[in-house]
């Protein structure tokens, strides 16, 4: 019997490699729109890394390790924002400090959970839904840059 795991796993892989693309290819753009990102850096992120992204939120000071102030990730990086290292860090395929195990962010599996359950039927459908929301958070990120 022939299985399409491993097939899925490669689609996947490819899907969110394409969204990723796109994100870099679109972030230069003067009137990015950043809306989507803003809301879920609001629900999910500001907690920990502030309003702001300056990593002063309400539970860092509960923290053992303080969370990174991501207005300087492109300043950090030579001038310029590391975007494919934040995709990679939320979608989980990096180690960031201070999140425990490797279930980072642990956003993501609100994101799966939250897909409605005909498009996790679709071949790739949760996949590109994720990879979609992980980019566009990934480009409001990139937009809080310090100049």
């Amino acid at each position: 019997m022939l299985t399409w795991k491993p097939q899925l796993a490669v689609g996947a892989k490819v899907a969110s490699s394409a969204i990723v693309l796109a994100g870099m290819l679109a972030l230069p753009a003067v009137a990015q729109d950043t809306y989507l990102g803003s809301r879920e850096f609001a629900v999910s992120c500001a907690v920990c890394h502030g309003a702001t992204g300056k990593g002063d939120g309400e539970m860092a000071k509960l923290l053992t390790i303080k969370p990174a102030d991501l207005t300087v990730l492109a300043k950090n990086n030579g001038g310029e924002y590391p975007f494919r290292r934040v995709f990679d860090v939320i979608d989980g395929r990096s180690q960031a400090l201070g999140h425990g195990d490797r279930i980072m962010p642990i956003w993501g599996d609100r994101y799966e959970a939250e897909i409605d359950e005909s498009a996790k039927h679709q071949l790739l459908g949760s996949e590109i839904l994720v990879s979609s929301r992980i980019n566009d958070l990934v480009r409001y990120i990139g937009s809080i840059q310090k100049k």
